[in-house]
């Protein structure tokens, strides 16, 4: 099938009405009650990811009837709805809150993020900002931009590489197996600067507009990634896992790099995973 851009447009217009309805009016607003821990301390789920899934699953659903829903809660709850992300004709993979962590202590640093996947296929991405009210947009074969209010966009393109000393990263060392998760931080020396964001959504975003040299993940859950995969590919990026292929929502993997072209990314893998 093809998804169109009218396709596309309908996708992030769900995302930034489930912004407006369900996730702004909680922010800075959770009780106590309104936040628990899923698989680790950090690892939260608020009662604003929970409506907004439920809000842009409802609404996905009347808008592409059919359509295979795998939003972060409702696959934590149930991990085998991961295998439809490889078998529909049609399918959104969702993360209705990247970044809850950051949500919950009240850091206004999130996103609301949705990937279209057709055979497997990631097609669309959306990585929308609600407390900017922009969403960063990537259709495969049509690049990647920004759309604001008023209809004004602008195109997203990575930057050049430059030398490693001088470049600034991304890096999710913690999700990486023993015994890479000790060793990487001892590579970060190499680099100008290695932070992270705690929220893919914008360190994709911030490498798509050229404003970051390098990002490194090791968990690729597909609602984490699959946005910004197409996203960052979509900017001119080079994407790769780390054996060199590329990235498949749903497919498991660890360790992900990306880097302006693949001369760099061959350069930064070698300092970071000798």
């Amino acid at each position: 099938m093809i998804f169109s851009r009218h396709d596309h447009d309908r996708l992030a217009g769900i995302l930034v009405e489930a912004a407006r309805r369900e996730i702004m009016p909680r922010f800075r607003k959770l009780a106590r009650g309104d936040v628990r821990e899923k698989a680790s301390p950090g690892d939260l789920v608020t009662e604003a990811d929970e409506a907004a899934e439920r809000f842009i699953c409802a609404e996905l659903a009347r808008a592409f009837p059919g359509a295979a829903l795998v939003g972060e809660e409702a696959a934590t709850r149930d991990p085998a709805l991961l295998d439809r992300l490889a078998e529909a004709e049609l399918a959104f993979v969702i993360d209705p809150i990247d970044g809850t962590l950051n949500y919950a202590s009240d850091l206004p640093l999130f996103a609301v993020m949705a990937a279209a996947v057709v055979r497997g296929e990631t097609v669309a991405a959306v990585i929308h900002d609600p407390v900017l009210g922009d969403s960063a947009l990537a259709l495969r074969g049509e690049g990647a931009w920004l759309a604001g209010g008023g209809g004004r966009t602008r195109e997203l393109r990575v930057g050049t590489a430059p030398a490693p000393a001088r470049m600034s990263g991304m890096a999710s060392w913690q999700y990486f197996p023993e015994p890479q998760r000790q060793a990487l931080p001892s590579r970060f020396p190499s680099f100008a600067q290695v932070a992270s964001l705690r929220c893919c959504g914008q360190e994709y975003r911030l490498a798509a507009a050229g404003r970051c040299d390098f990002l490194l993940y090791g968990a690729l859950n597909p609602w984490d990634h699959a946005p910004g995969a197409l996203l960052y590919s979509e900017a001119g990026g080079h994407a790769r896992l780390l054996d060199g292929s590329f990235y498949r929502a749903g497919r498991p993997a660890t360790g992900f790099l990306c880097t302006p072209d693949a001369d760099s990314w061959r350069e930064v893998r070698a300092l970071l995973l000798p």
